[in-house]
């Protein structure tokens, strides 16, 4: 198993070393730079920005010192935001969208599972078709559709939440459904797909004519085999949660590091934009890899595989 961990934790460092290279390159090919502005600043001090923050040196030069830099976990300074580095932002940013992330993510499994076992359960029945179309509706319509529609609703019309802003827990509630209805309805869907595939298998057959009760079938041998792949989507659906809804955020006003993310692209803020998708694809592979642990812990035959090849 440590071998195979090892093996894990390079391809992580290789992937990781993929996206930043591609990311530094593809963010400098686009034009204009962090001081370009509607209102153009005078051509000396534009130059003297850039040779500042060294914009002017060579991008080779450019990519070593930012590697050189990212190694020690300085992510530099922002060139839009002054007297602010990369990592106040995210130190500052990312507890707001792992707190929002997390009641989002709450929300989608206490809702999707139990969802997914009940159409599962009355499959071909009225809660079966009921339940299939409310989750037709939540997995086709856009996060930040929902969330305008939830603030002209219970914010607006009703007045049950904030419109908007960052503060008390009432504040979080709009901007956590929005990003909770499309994963509830995915894992609903999910679980009622595979629940069905499974309770046809020959071993629960087996378990049925040995007596076993029913609920003993349906939840032990039944979901622990069916919530399998649930846990491979969970893994994307944490990073991407815990990191927020880069639009969500911005529609609601939260200054997560959607908000931040958001902001440093309109400015073409390089270090931002940099930062953040580093720091975005660090909490990625650390997920997907959770899931792999995971799995060995519901599965032990998959735990096994790992360490033969290992």
């Amino acid at each position: 198993m440590l071998s195979y961990f090892c093996r894990k934790l390079s391809f992580n460092v290789a992937t990781l070393f993929v996206i930043v290279t591609l990311t530094f390159f593809l963010m400098k090919a686009i034009p204009g730079d962090p001081f370009t502005q509607e209102k153009a600043l005078p051509k000396e001090i534009h130059e003297a920005l850039r040779q500042h923050y060294g914009l002017e040196d060579p991008l080779a030069l450019q990519y070593v010192r930012y590697l050189s830099s990212l190694i020690q976990w300085n992510l530099g300074p922002s060139f839009t935001h002054s007297g602010r580095t990369v990592n106040e932002i995210i130190n500052s940013g990312f507890p707001i969208s792992a707190l929002l992330g997390l009641e989002a993510l709450a929300i989608a499994i206490c809702l999707g599972i139990p969802l997914g076992i009940l159409a599962a359960a009355k499959h071909n029945r009225w809660q079966d078709f009921s339940i299939l179309t409310a989750t037709a509706i939540g997995s086709a319509a856009p996060n930040f559709i929902l969330a305008t529609f939830l603030q002209y609703l219970l914010a607006f019309k009703l007045g049950w939440f904030p419109i908007a802003r960052w503060g008390s827990f009432m504040h979080t509630v709009l901007p956590a459904l929005s990003l909770a209805i499309f994963p509830a309805a995915f894992i609903a869907r999910l679980i009622r797909s595979n629940m069905i595939e499974v309770l046809k298998q020959g071993y629960i057959k087996t378990a049925k004519a040995k007596g076993v009760a029913p609920l003993i079938v349906f939840f032990h041998h039944g979901l622990r085999n069916a919530i399998l792949p649930v846990f491979t989507y969970l893994g994307q659906l944490t990073a991407s949660i815990l990191m927020g809804s880069f639009v969500v955020e911005k529609i609601f006003s939260i200054p997560g590091l959607g908000y931040w993310f958001v902001s440093s692209i309109t400015n073409r803020d390089y270090t931002v934009i940099m930062g953040i998708t580093v720091f975005y694809s660090i909490i990625m592979l650390s997920a997907l890899t959770l899931v792999e642990i995971a799995y060995g812990v519901i599965d032990p035959r998959i735990r096994t595989y790992n360490a033969a090849i290992a």
